[in-house]
């Protein structure tokens, strides 16, 4: 728990790994602003208020810039930002569109600029924001569009931590693996399994998975961890699937 409530924004916060976010931040005693354009994002705030947590619910476009800022205004100053929402598809690279890409990067990268630049300018010193980004930008099949706009995302990071660092204001991001969220559910079962053959520690991630690392990230313990990527996909990215049983003539 923190001895001082701090105010936390979170965008993308209606399902998901959103919505872990937001739990887990109540759970850990910040005032938590969850922003959504789902109207269900008033339903995750009263959940939680029910049980005592200080959640507030808006309904907003993260790519207005008016309403996000005037939505900053009512709950400055500001400790912490999580910037996770975002979107996605599956398009072989030949059928890409213009519009794919477009859309992509305005809520994906462009959005997440509008949220940091107007939360950091009603963040207190020594605030931390941290952005979702993707395990994705090292490769994956068909999403061209995607891995361009979160590779953007992995670089804003970095050039936020290096202009906002006067300030101490700590700028990190989580690249999630594949999770439990309503984006695997458009996969087909053999695609699932096939993603499930390919996790070293033999099991989907789960949306409170993301939400530990990032409530470390967010919290006032990460004193001297600025600019970095830290990657949460159950060891995807060390390229081996499941280790076979000890009883098989393979172990």
């Amino acid at each position: 728990m923190t001895d001082l409530k701090e105010t936390a924004v979170v965008t993308g916060a209606a399902r998901g790994i959103g919505r872990g976010i937001v739990e887990r931040l109540a759970q850990d005693g910040y005032r938590v602003v969850a922003l959504d354009q789902l109207e269900s994002v008033h339903e995750v705030a009263a959940t939680l208020r029910s049980s005592g947590a200080d959640v507030t619910s808006e309904v907003v476009d993260i790519r207005d810039r008016d309403a996000i800022a005037a939505i900053m205004d009512r709950f400055a100053p500001l400790d912490v930002i999580v910037n996770n929402a975002a979107i996605t598809s599956t398009h072989r690279f030949e059928d890409l569109t213009e519009d794919h890409f477009r859309s992509n990067f305005e809520i994906n990268t462009v959005g997440t600029f509008v949220v940091s630049q107007e939360g950091a300018r009603r963040m207190k010193n020594g605030g931390r924001i941290v952005n979702i980004a993707s395990r994705s930008f090292a490769g994956a099949p068909h999403m061209a569009h995607y891995i361009a706009s979160k590779t953007a995302v992995v670089g804003l990071t970095r050039a936020m931590a290096i202009d906002l660092s006067p300030r101490d204001i700590r700028v990190n991001a989580v690249a999630p693996g594949v999770v439990d969220t309503d984006m695997l559910h458009y996969m087909t079962p053999e695609q699932q399994n096939l993603m499930l053959g390919l996790q070293l520690l033999g099991r989907i991630g789960q949306p409170e998975d993301i939400a530990r690392a990032v409530a470390f990230l967010a919290s006032r313990d990460n004193r001297y961890i600025t600019g970095q990527v830290l990657i949460v996909d159950g060891g995807r990215s060390l390229g081996q699937g499941q280790l076979p049983p000890e009883d098989s003539p393979y172990a």
